[in-house]
Formats: C-alpha cells, sequence, structure tokens
C-alpha cells in the first residue's frame, strides 16, 4: 500500500513539474520570438469636410455610413448674393474617395465657413495602433510582420507589418501635467507603433479593440 501511495505522490509530482516546464517553455517561446500586446485598435486618418462659405444650409445628399467618391456633392448651402461664377463656393464636396462616419447638421441650419460639417474615412486606409511597453520597445523595427487578431471578427486572423514608431511615449505627449507630489511611483512606459495593415475584405470599424503580435525573429 505504502509503495502505491509513494508511486502516486510520484506520479502526481512528475506531472506538476511538467505542467509547469511546459507553461515555463510556452512563455520563454513567446518573449523569445513575439512582442505582443493587447493595447491596441484600430485607427484611420479621419478626414474633415467643411464649407467654403457661411450660409444657411439647403440641401444634405448623405447620412451617415454611406460611400462617397472624391468630389462628389455632400451638402448645398445658400448663396447669399454671391455671383453665379461662384456657384462652386456653395457646394459641400468630398475630399476623398470613403466612407461617411459623422454627420452634423441639418437642411435649414446656419452654417459658419471652417465648421466640420462631415467625418470622413478611407477605408483602404486603416491601421492598427498598438502601445509597446517601454522594456520591449528595443526589440522592434519597422518592417517586421505582425500577426493581428480584431475583436469585431472574433479569431480571425489578418496580417501587417510595422510601418513606424513613435518618438515620444504616450504620457509624454499627455495633455495632463507630471506630478509634482513627493510620492513617486514608476509605471512602464508605452509607446505607439503604427502597423499597416495587409489587404483585407472584410469592413473593419475604426476604433475597434485589437491584439498584435510581432514577429521578432
Amino acid at each position: 500500500m505504502k509503495d502505491k501511495r509513494k508511486g502516486l505522490i510520484i506520479g502526481i509530482l512528475i506531472a506538476i513539474v511538467a505542467a509547469l516546464g511546459g507553461i515555463g517553455a510556452y512563455y520563454w517561446y513567446q518573449n523569445t520570438y513575439y512582442v505582443s500586446t493587447e493595447d491596441a485598435r484600430v485607427g484611420a486618418d479621419l478626414v474633415s469636410v467643411t464649407p467654403q462659405i457661411s450660409g444657411k444650409l439647403l440641401e444634405l445628399n448623405v447620412q451617415e455610413g454611406e460611400t462617397v467618391t472624391k468630389n462628389q456633392i455632400l451638402a448645398r448651402q445658400e448663396m447669399n448674393n454671391l455671383p453665379d461664377s461662384s456657384v462652386d463656393q456653395s457646394l459641400v464636396r468630398s475630399p476623398i474617395n470613403g466612407i461617411v462616419v459623422k454627420k452634423q447638421g441639418t437642411v435649414g441650419e446656419l452654417w459658419s465657413s471652417g465648421q466640420t460639417m462631415f467625418t470622413l474615412v478611407d477605408p483602404n486606409n486603416l491601421y492598427i495602433s498598438a502601445n509597446i511597453e517601454e522594456t520591449k520597445l528595443g526589440r522592434v523595427k519597422v518592417g517586421q510582420v505582425v500577426g493581428i487578431t480584431i475583436d469585431q471578427f472574433g479569431s480571425q486572423k489578418f496580417t501587417g507589418k510595422v510601418k513606424s514608431i513613435g518618438e515620444a511615449t504616450n504620457s509624454a505627449l499627455s495633455l495632463l501635467p507630471a506630478s509634482t507630489s513627493g510620492t513617486f511611483t514608476k509605471v512602464v512606459q508605452r509607446v505607439p507603433v503604427k502597423i499597416q495593415l495587409d489587404k483585407f475584405n472584410n469592413k473593419i470599424l475604426p476604433g475597434t479593440n485589437a491584439v498584435v503580435k510581432i514577429h521578432i525573429k
């Protein structure tokens, strides 16, 4: 009986050691070959569309979510005694091919030159903005391959490449002043890294969360 119990205990200990060894090997492999973070999200360059003149809004031709083409007329304003030769100044046109992600204003409202009437985004120029810990940044290089999952699509895999590495930490760019109190707690800083997405066929929404795994070896 004692021999059986001793053998069982030894077997359990071996299993525990093997499990711990496997976990250790997994984390060693991940840390050696990848730099990963869950602090990432889909980014896009937002384009603001503003009227050229001040005046009453007479027509509003698009809604949020619609696809527009470059130079398409999005809205029309009252000309305010402008000559007919200047009619184009009353037209609000799209500066890019893209999607309307934000529309402001309704017909009949007065709008001033420079006010943002529409916000557009080019769905073909999305990227991933990832915040990498400063202690890992030395292993990240422009051009490295990146594996990406986006929460919007569950476990579906996307790929990309490191396009640029920030020149300052997020805290340095923050508008909040640094602490001047007598206490100090050291916090690992994060640096923004821009990752260019490879070609994709999905409608990815800017701002959605992502997880990135940068291949460093």
